[in-house]
């Protein structure tokens, strides 16, 4: 969605240090001692797109082109950024990793803003894989089902969200059939806010996004984009600027949403829920995050604990997202956890952090 090309206003920060916690989480399953230890980039880009691989290995990706990759828990970073990007001055607003050499990084934008890059040697060289031919479309996430399969979305086009496929990696993609695609409501389009208005889990599922309309929609297809079937989320709506930022679903059936209005100074009631059937229902969060929110992950740990980010801090939960408590007031764009137990987010000005002294509950 085109009104997040401009940069949010965000609680004041002092990287390099470790963030100290505004509240402790210390219920069952919860976060218990995790604080974020801020690592160094070295950059002022905002870095809204991040590939989290494991506790040693990170990509992130951002404004004017840039692109960072981290081997050493982020002691420090390699800047990687394609040297194309970096000269347009794209905005990369997503990035999806399978290890510490192969990437795939999403521009967005009106028409050939929209572009999909490719490297397979750690960002030493880039590969334009896709660069959008439609003035009226205007790609916002990206998401893998597996090293091979992945999708991108775009804003509507004719009435219809539009799904971009691959089968290759990355290598090359197409322009799925939008028979199955339910038609899109006025103003309804998705956010480049975190990388995560498009997610999928196991094989086949995967779930879209959607604000800016009357209703806060989530779309879920079981078939790899195909067909697509909606529900009514219960987060903010009914303006531009409010509706669900991201997804995270820890299996097929288990999922988080949050959002809200990203606008500075505006209310976000509930700005957070939860879906325990596929996306079919969302029920709202008893207690919400206190603000907008634009990441979401679950911790690998525990099975109901998770993490929401945004301009204005870090909230975790411990029971599947019913209920919210803060942990960090520092600003962070999206976050996203790994299977060896690290997490990590990134955001504004440079800003990255992994998360230090999470115990399971």
């Amino acid at each position: 969605m085109r009104l997040l090309g401009v940069g949010m206003c965000a609680a004041a920060l002092v990287l390099g240090v470790v963030a100290a916690p505004a509240q402790a989480a210390d219920g069952p399953g919860e976060l218990r001692g995790a604080r974020w230890a801020l690592k160094e980039t070295g950059k002022d880009a905002r870095f809204r797109g991040l590939a989290a691989v494991s506790r040693s290995t990170a990509w992130v990706a951002g404004s004017k082109g840039t692109v960072l990759r981290t081997s050493d828990g982020g002691r420090s970073w390699r800047d990687v950024s394609p040297p194309g990007a970096v000269a347009e001055a794209l905005e990369l607003r997503d990035i999806e990793a399978f290890d510490g050499r192969r990437a795939v990084a999403l521009s967005i934008g009106e028409g050939e803003a929209s572009r999909v890059l490719r490297t397979e040697d750690g960002g030493a060289t880039w590969t334009e894989a896709f660069r959008n031919p439609d003035p009226r479309a205007f790609y916002d996430c990206l998401t893998f089902f597996d090293s091979r399969h992945g999708l991108a979305m775009s804003d509507p086009v004719d009435g219809k969200f539009r799904i971009l496929s691959t089968d290759d990696g990355g290598r090359s993609w197409r322009v799925l059939p939008d028979t199955g695609m339910p038609d899109a409501l006025p103003g309804e389009a998705g956010f480049a806010a975190s990388g995560q208005c498009l997610v999928s889990a196991g094989p086949r599922d995967v779930w879209l996004a959607t604000g800016g309309g009357p209703v806060a929609r989530v779309l879920h297809s079981s078939d790899r984009g195909l067909t697509w079937r909606v529900s009514e989320s219960t987060l903010p709506a009914g303006d531009p600027a409010r509706g669900v930022f991201a997804l995270a679903f820890r299996d097929r059936t288990k999922g988080l949403a949050v959002g809200g209005d990203y606008r500075t100074g505006q209310a976000s009631p509930q700005a957070a829920a939860v879906s325990r059937d596929a996306g079919r229902t969302w029920t709202p969060a008893t207690a919400p995050p206190p603000a907008y929110r634009s990441g979401a992950a679950w911790f690998p740990y525990g099975a109901g604990a998770a993490l929401a980010v945004g301009p204005t801090g870090t909230d975790v939960t411990g029971d599947g997202g019913r209920t919210w408590r803060a942990l960090d007031a520092g600003s962070f764009d999206t976050v996203a956890c790994t299977a060896d137990g690290a997490c990590w987010a990134a955001g504004e000005k440079g800003r990255v952090g992994r998360l230090e002294g999470a115990r399971r509950g």
